[in-house]
């Protein structure tokens, strides 16, 4: 069962862990070697303080191996160590993150955190931001910078929507859950720990996340790889299923 130690922990790591990805970025050095140092660096650090914190839990990272014992686990913690590896390394991005959420066994995910350390914000389930009242006119899409899919395009041209580029899914997430957005659609393809987190701090503060054709989102499931994903105001939701369905029928 969740407690609120649940979230305050998802929000502790989430937050320490983007603390230790700042620290090392800033003594800089070669890109690529930047990326996977922040990669091996925030995962070790929160697979230990998981052992320790929830030693009797099972994790899925995407730097670690993937335990299959998690599929008969009551509660799986989902992390992804450095959401947006590639802008991390890329001097001046600030749209990466950390990811920290908890699956449990019946209501799924429970609870979570979107560190966005170089923006000096973390979106959590302990404290869920407020769902505005009313979006931005026209509507604005975020997108991934190089590899939005085609189903983006004709979803925005449908409904007259502006598209904004941005790195990570987590940093995407956080646009529409911080008012900049309206709506994150991504059809390309990803994996569980891309999207756990925000989905669990988007739904906790009323938000609709969904697959695109309206069907629910489910975690930990043998095999981790998720194929598109809809988040959005419940207010819309039904307008984006609606040109959703109308683009892939013309496809």
């Amino acid at each position: 069962m969740t407690t609120a130690d649940d979230h305050t922990l998802a929000r502790d790591l989430a937050e320490r862990a983007g603390r230790l990805l700042l620290d090392l970025r800033a003594r800089g050095g070669d890109p690529d070697v930047l990326r996977k140092a922040g990669d091996r660096l925030s995962h070790e650090f929160l697979t230990a303080e998981l052992a320790a914190s929830r030693p009797a839990d099972a994790v899925l990272s995407e730097e670690g191996l993937d335990d299959k014992a998690r599929l008969s686990a009551d509660r799986v913690w989902i992390v992804d160590p450095l959401d947006g590896t590639r802008e991390f390394g890329e001097e001046g991005r600030t749209d990466w993150a950390v990811h920290v959420a908890l699956w449990e066994r019946g209501p799924g995910l429970t609870a979570g955190a979107v560190a966005l350390p170089a923006q000096d914000r973390v979106l959590s389930t302990a404290n869920p931001p407020e769902l505005p009242n009313a979006g931005n006119d026209p509507l604005r899409i975020v997108v991934s910078r190089s590899r939005a899919p085609r189903l983006v395009y004709d979803v925005a041209d449908r409904i007259g929507a502006e598209l904004v580029p941005c790195g990570s899914a987590g940093a995407k997430v956080a646009t529409v859950l911080y008012g900049e957005t309206d709506v994150y659609l991504h059809a390309g393809g990803f994996y569980e720990w891309d999207t756990a987190a925000p989905v669990a701090v988007a739904t906790a503060a009323g938000y609709h996340a969904s697959r695109i054709d309206g069907a629910a989102l489910t975690y930990n499931r043998e095999n981790p790889l998720m194929p598109d994903i809809l988040v959005c105001r419940p207010a819309i939701a039904g307008l984006l299923l609606e040109a959703i369905r109308e683009a892939t029928h013309a496809i």
